[in-house]
């Protein structure tokens, strides 16, 4: 992910966690991943930030960059899984 793309999906998972009340520690986004390491509240479940963020990112990504909805399929920008490691 290089260029606008990279900065576009920088600011799409910052607006995407902020609107899930998820705090971003810190994040680099790579060139085929991202790292995040980010507080989530504890009412709220791993998964449910991650569907949430992997699903709507998706989209917003599309409606930015159309080009990669043919490319990718639509909803299907980022992999099925995600890894999750606790800190503290």
């Amino acid at each position: 992910m290089y260029g606008e793309l990279k900065k576009d999906i920088g600011e799409i998972l910052r607006k995407l966690c902020e609107m899930k009340q998820v705090t971003l520690i810190e994040g680099t986004i790579c060139k085929d991943h991202v790292h995040m390491y980010v507080a989530i509240p504890p009412k709220i479940s791993v998964s449910e930030v991650m569907s949430y963020i992997k699903g709507k990112s998706a989209l917003m990504i599309f409606d930015r960059h159309p080009e990669y909805r043919t490319k990718y399929g639509d909803r299907h920008f980022w992999a099925r899984g995600y890894y999750v490691a606790t800190v503290g």
